[in-house]
């Protein structure tokens, strides 16, 4: 019988889903009476553990919805090797108030300029944030945009997308797309105008988006709307994934 509050106990924390306070009030129990730590401080740092763990998970639970096809930090981005990129205003932006203004980001740079991983880390900050992400590349998109309206569910899809805090759209201008593709991709970019952030990379400079959209009109309006409210990076230079791979060969 000696065991029923113990048993009683973690019945109830599983039922008011504590599971940090469930696996860690033993071993705290024991720390704060071997210091001599009355119960105020006892709960208030069993509190404190739980607040940390969920959020972790609820971090973990972003990075996850956000399907990155890679978790990766600004930290790990050497700025040296694009230097007209602004730092500092990377930086700035990573603390996503640019989102909680709705925004937008439009890098721009050749292939291999880790447009990528910027949006990558964008993306992660956000997540840290408590911002609801989504990341996709413009042809994954488009490809399942049309897919939607073929099945009968754009609308849902649309809302989905149209849902999220912050919408990376990458590698827009490596595929030119369909009439139908490139009308979808407007219709949802001007859903999100002024309702949610959205941050486009593109290897093509803005006199050349006409080749992805097959229309200066379209173009012209998408445009529009994404630069009413922007931040541009200028990532122009050598290859960062090149120079990467030569300093791993050369080490």
């Amino acid at each position: 019988m000696s065991d029923a509050p113990e048993i009683l106990l973690a019945h109830h924390l599983k039922a008011l889903k504590l599971p940090t306070f469930l696996r860690e009030h033993q071993k705290l129990a024991r720390q704060c009476a071997a210091e001599g730590v009355d119960h105020v401080r006892y709960l208030a740092r069993l509190v404190e553990l739980e607040l940390i763990d969920r959020e972790r998970r609820m971090v973990e639970r972003r990075i996850k919805a956000a399907r990155f096809p890679a978790v990766k930090s600004l930290d790990s981005f050497d700025f040296t090797a694009i230097p007209k990129l602004n730092k500092m205003q990377v930086l700035e932006l990573a603390r996503c108030e640019w989102i909680e203004r709705r925004e937008n980001i439009i890098a721009l740079g050749p292939s291999g300029t880790g447009k990528t991983h910027i949006s990558l880390g964008l993306g992660l900050a956000a997540c840290q944030k408590g911002l609801s992400v989504g990341f996709t590349t413009a042809a994954a998109l488009v490809s399942e945009m049309m897919e939607a309206r073929d099945e009968r569910r754009l609308l849902r899809f649309q809302k989905q997308m149209a849902g999220y805090k912050l919408l990376i759209i990458d590698e827009l201008g490596f595929v030119p797309l369909s009439k139908t593709g490139a009308e979808l991709l407007f219709e949802l970019i001007s859903q999100r105008y002024e309702r949610g952030s959205t941050l486009i990379t593109s290897n093509l400079p803005f006199d050349e988006w006409t080749e992805t959209f097959g229309s200066e009109r379209l173009t012209g309006a998408l445009l529009d709307r994404l630069t009413h409210h922007v931040s541009i990076l200028e990532m122009n230079g050598q290859s960062y994934r090149l120079a990467q791979s030569r300093a791993r060969k050369a080490g």
